[in-house]
This record gives C-alpha cells, structure tokens and sequence, in this order.
C-alpha cells in the first residue's frame, strides 16, 4: 500500500503494509535513524515524533494512520542544530547515552509551541512519558527553561525557530 504523507516539510510516499509502525517507516524506509526503538509499548517515549505538531509514540502508531499528515523527526527539528532547544540541551549538557534524547526533545518541542513559558510542573508534567535511564531530568528541565528564553529572545530579536 502506497503511503503519502509531508516528512520534515517534504513530501513522501512509501509502498508499505498499511499496519507497519511508523518508527519502522522512517528507520528503515526513509533512513530517518534519530528517531529510536526503546520498549515498542509506548511507555518509554524514546519513539515520540510530531504528526502535525502533536507528539506521538511511532513505535505504536500503524503507518496507515499518518497518510495525509505532516510528521517532523529529531532531523526535522532544526538539521543545522539551530533549535532553541538543541542549543539548550548543549549548554546544559543533557545528554549523556543520549539514547533518550530524540524522543525528549521533541516531546519539549511540542510543549514549547503551545506553552512559550512552561513552569517545572507543566515541564515535568510534559515530559513524563519520557524515560531517561541516565536521570538526566533535572538538567533536561533546566534545558527546557532555557530554551524558552532563548526562543523568547530570538522571537523579540525577529528570528525564527523551527516548529
């Protein structure tokens, strides 16, 4: 079955079977490999992409379901690393496996463009289907406030951040 969807703002379409996961589609169709497999159930968040700025867990979600729709991967983000928030995480040095991190970033991606000031607990709140092995999360919280400001300062300043 011929699936068509936007990846990243461009358009694609892959002859897959219409009940494959899309983490599959995009690691293995698309060579789309910042998106990671972590537990395959949804719990552990390591999968989360955007469909139409909404975060979702792609290890779980039938290609089928995304036919029409705009999906952004970690590539997407921003590919130079331009984003607020990957510029945060390296100043907070968040990563350590980093085997997380994809899914943590553009889980906080999601949350920023609804909430261009998040208090801890919306942070946390946000954040809590998202499973770091390493327990990086209070420096991902900081990362998170701190991108909020750069985002808030590059929007007064006229630049504009990916998504």
């Amino acid at each position: 079955m011929a699936i068509a969807m936007t990846l990243n703002g461009k358009p694609v379409s892959v002859e897959v079977p219409a009940n494959m996961p899309l983490l599959w589609v995009l690691r293995d169709e698309l060579e789309m490999c910042g998106t990671k497999f972590g537990c395959g159930a949804g719990q552990c968040g390591a999968c989360t992409v955007h469909q139409d700025g909404v975060p979702i867990r792609s290890c779980l979600t039938p290609v089928s379901s995304v036919a029409g729709k705009k999906i952004t991967t970690i590539e997407g983000l921003s590919p130079e690393g331009a984003h607020a928030l990957q510029k945060a995480w390296m100043e907070m040095d968040v990563p350590q496996c980093g085997y997380c991190q994809a899914g943590q970033l553009m889980t906080a991606a999601a949350l920023l463009a609804k909430n261009s000031n998040p208090t801890d607990a919306e942070i946390e709140n946000a954040l809590d289907g998202n499973l770091c092995r390493c327990g990086t999360y209070t420096r991902i919280k900081k990362a998170v406030h701190l991108a909020a400001r750069l985002m808030q300062t590059s929007n007064a300043s006229g630049a504009n951040n990916n998504e």
